[in-house]
């Protein structure tokens, strides 16, 4: 039985890829800070696929709690072998608009917590034999300016994220364990960008190439991969998924 860890679980991508690779022989461990009806869901539905579940609910900025999280993805099966890193969300404030404390947030949740999380069961990666680790960025640190919208703090944050995942693939390819970037692009989550109004939402779905917002099901097919057997031999890569946004 394999142990994967996944943060921001409860909705969008994280609720996606849980769906995706629910199985009897996998054992998952949850989180979210406060979707508590969501995580719930998403438990259910992996339930009934036969996968086994702890979920816990809190601040990935407390390290007391992702001590905590750890503790509870080692709980079924000793190790953690897996870890999808999946937590965040996009703000727009400009500078002027932001202060320390909201980019300090930032940090803590996207980039900080992900080095605590490695910190602390990195013996675990090491001793797994399928051990592979999934960042998701994001495209705001690349796309600048899309319709004068720009996410300072977010792009900060997955920008760290980003040098993480490729300094940490660097360091674990010796131990044949693979450490990927997924970056989407506007990607829909239950039913709507939430850091986008309905009229910016339908112009930006307008200047993609194919001419749509990511699915969920779109990023969680990779993460899929990425954790196969199929992908060992890609690491330390930052993997574009946004539809053609790139090349606007």
């Amino acid at each position: 039985m394999e142990s994967i860890l996944i943060t921001g679980a409860a909705s969008g991508i994280g609720a996606a890829t849980v769906k995706k690779i629910a199985s009897p022989n996998i054992a998952f461990t949850l989180t979210t800070k406060s979707n508590k009806e969501g995580l719930e869901n998403i438990t259910k539905i992996a339930q009934k696929k036969g996968a086994y579940v702890n979920i816990l609910y809190g601040d990935l900025s407390d390290k007391k709690f992702l001590q905590e999280l750890v503790e509870l993805g080692r709980k079924k099966t000793g190790r953690i072998d897996k870890l999808i890193a999946n937590a965040g969300y996009a703000n727009k404030q400009k500078f002027g608009e932001f202060n320390y404390e909201q980019i300090n947030q930032s940090m803590q949740t996207m980039a900080f917590s992900f080095s605590e999380i490695i910190n602390l069961c990195l013996g675990d990666f090491k001793l797994s034999q399928s051990g592979r680790i999934i960042t998701i960025s994001s495209f705001v640190n690349k796309n600048i300016g899309i319709n004068d919208n720009i996410f300072p703090t977010t792009a900060a944050a997955k920008g760290a994220l980003e040098a993480l995942t490729k300094t940490l693939a660097f360091q674990l390819a010796k131990n044949n364990i693979t450490v990927n970037s997924i970056s989407p692009g506007y990607t829909q989550k239950d039913g709507s960008h939430s850091a986008l109004s309905e009229k910016e939402w339908n112009a930006i779905k307008n200047k993609i190439p194919l001419q749509r917002l990511a699915k969920p099901e779109d990023i969680a097919n990779l993460i899929s991969f990425l954790l196969s057997e199929e992908a060992s031999y890609i690491t330390g890569q930052i993997i574009k998924v946004d539809g053609g946004l790139s090349l606007i």
